[in-house]
């Protein structure tokens, strides 16, 4: 299923997207898309009920605004250096271990939602990455397929950094990492079921209609499973919680000098492979 929540910011409603692209009313079925609704299997199954029978009423997508089709997020644990290719274009080593950051989810806002370039920025980057959202309480997991049996879904993240921000000013990379807008997510959470091999995804991502992420999962140093797994030795994953997987080549920071950061105005689309696409304006704060 592809899950998605709609409307202004706040006041979201629960929505699914069918196989035909028709935009359908959740909200007399479940209350939210959230880690309640994924850890509640009966839940699922009458929303799959009700979608098959045909009794979910449509919802006229004209100007309605699509937001981040989870709410109620519980935290976003983030893994740095995950791709072969993007460790190689920032001369870094790949790492023994997984790299982990958080970011606040106070940071998530809707996929086409306008993101802010912080004051004072310099290098504001980009980074596409593949987002895995638990839907089972995660402890001391034993292999990377239990890990993947944990997973509810996937979706589109936009992991924006402030790269002089996160490295050049000291301390740990979350203060180039938690600025307001810095993490659009969506348009949809698309089931695991859908999904069968998180490791064969293509991602993208164009600046200004300039092509610059073009990667693949495959390229993950640390796969889904393995993270998930990997994560639950030092913290309790909740359904509802969010894993940013890392982003591939092709970023800002690995560019040759003049390195091409951000500024207001600029236009960024990006997408994965079945999880669909995002685009957003640039503006100052």
């Amino acid at each position: 299923m592809k899950l998605l929540r709609v409307g202004t910011a706040g006041a979201e409603r629960p929505a699914l997207l069918d196989a035909d692209g028709t935009l359908l009313d959740l909200s007399g079925v479940v209350p939210d898309i959230d880690g309640a609704l994924l850890a509640d299997d009966a839940a699922l199954d009458r929303v799959r009920a009700a979608a098959d029978a045909g009794e979910l009423p449509a919802l006229d997508a004209t100007g309605l605004r699509i937001g981040p089709p989870l709410g109620r997020i519980g935290k976003i644990v983030c893994i740095g250096l995950n791709y072969h290719d993007h460790a190689r274009e920032t001369g870094a080593e790949p790492p023994a271990e997984p790299v982990l950051f958080m970011k606040a989810p106070d940071t998530v806002v809707g996929p086409h939602d306008t993101v802010l370039v912080p004051r004072a920025s310099r290098k504001t980057d980009w980074e596409v990455e593949l987002a895995v959202v638990i839907g089972r309480t995660a402890r001391y997991l034993g292999s990377a397929q239990e890990g993947l049996a944990h997973v509810a879904g996937y979706a589109v993240a936009h992991d924006v950094s402030e790269r002089e921000f996160q490295i050049e000013r000291g301390g740990t990379w979350d203060k180039g990492k938690n600025c307001e807008t810095f993490n659009p997510l969506g348009p949809w959470l698309v089931t695991a079921d859908e999904v069968p091999d998180p490791q064969r995804l293509s991602l993208r991502l164009w600046v200004n209609g300039e092509l610059k992420q073009d990667g693949t999962t495959a390229e993950q140093i640390f796969p889904v499973g393995e993270v998930v797994r990997y994560l639950s030795q030092f913290m309790t994953l909740y359904p509802g919680d969010v894993i940013n997987t890392g982003t591939p080549a092709g970023v800002a920071l690995g560019a040759p000098e003049p390195k091409p950061f951000l500024r207001a105005g600029d236009v960024v689309e990006l997408e994965i492979e079945g999880l669909g696409r995002q685009r957003q304006e640039f503006k100052d704060a």
